[in-house]
């Protein structure tokens, strides 16, 4: 009988080779892989071939399990098959319930243990160039999720319209493209017209999409229509960034033409 054991395991940000060693090791060892959905397919070809691959995840409008059916399952799984794996997005620990979920499963007896992914919420706009902070430009940043429990507004987003009326920083907003019409017009009101934003779907695969723009102008641009979750928002003075000709210019130096 093989030791019940539950490794919750950061999937990563989406292309398969952000995985870490660490959590190739745990489902190259898992009994049980139970799955969500911002995960790539690909990684579970990393799972013995006779391992359970299970798909436990949760979208918009869509549940396969609630969260607490999740819970029984994992302790199900482990008290029969032996190592579970929980691979989810990105990190587990940012907005994943990864915690909740081991404290539950080691309250009935299992051994858990976490790995790290690497996050959207900052990654997504490092794959494209965007840094969170930037020298003499912004000196910290705040991720928040755009909706509440009771699936309202987040009102950190207000608080963050406030401030980025008075400082520079940067915002990243994660499952908020449905609700990008209400943010824009926090930021609008705080008189963050001129703000840079940036829209990214799907970073780091082959279908990516990136809009790059300004409070006022973003929702006029024809192709938000077509982004589909999972999109990151990022907004502040850093997004202007994207560009190498941006940093050139910052740093005062000259680009050299090629011959």
């Amino acid at each position: 009988m093989k030791k019940p054991k539950l490794t919750v395991v950061g999937a990563g940000i989406g292309a398969v080779d952000l995985l870490t060693l660490q959590g190739k090791k745990a489902l190259e060892s898992a009994d049980v892989v139970l799955y969500d959905a911002l995960v790539n397919p690909a990684l579970l070809d990393w799972a013995a071939p006779d391992a359970v691959k299970c798909f436990v995840g949760k979208r918009r409008g869509y549940k396969a399990y609630s969260q607490d059916d999740i819970n029984e399952i994992i302790v199900e799984y482990a008290e029969n098959c032996g190592h579970v794996v929980r691979l989810k997005g990105g990190d587990p620990f940012i907005f994943g319930r990864g915690r909740e979920e081991m404290l539950y499963a080691a309250a009935h007896g299992l051994e858990t243990a976490y790995v790290a992914g690497i996050s959207s919420a900052i990654a997504a706009a490092g794959s494209i160039g965007i840094p969170m902070t930037y020298r003499s430009v912004s000196r910290s940043f705040w991720v928040m999720t755009a909706t509440t429990e009771l699936n309202e507004l987040s009102p950190e987003i207000e608080l963050a319209a406030n401030i980025a009326a008075k400082v520079d920083m940067t915002f990243v907003i994660l499952m908020g493209l449905r609700r990008l019409q209400e943010i824009i017009a926090l930021f609008k009101a705080t008189g963050k017209g001129n703000l840079p934003i940036a829209l990214v779907e799907n970073a780091t695969l082959a279908n990516q999409q990136v809009i790059i723009s300004t409070v006022d102008a973003i929702l006029s641009r024809s192709e938000v229509a077509l982004l589909n979750a999972p999109a990151v928002i990022v907004l502040g003075e850093v997004v202007r960034y994207h560009t190498m000709e941006q940093v050139i210019e910052s740093l005062g130096m000259v680009q050299l033409e090629r011959g």
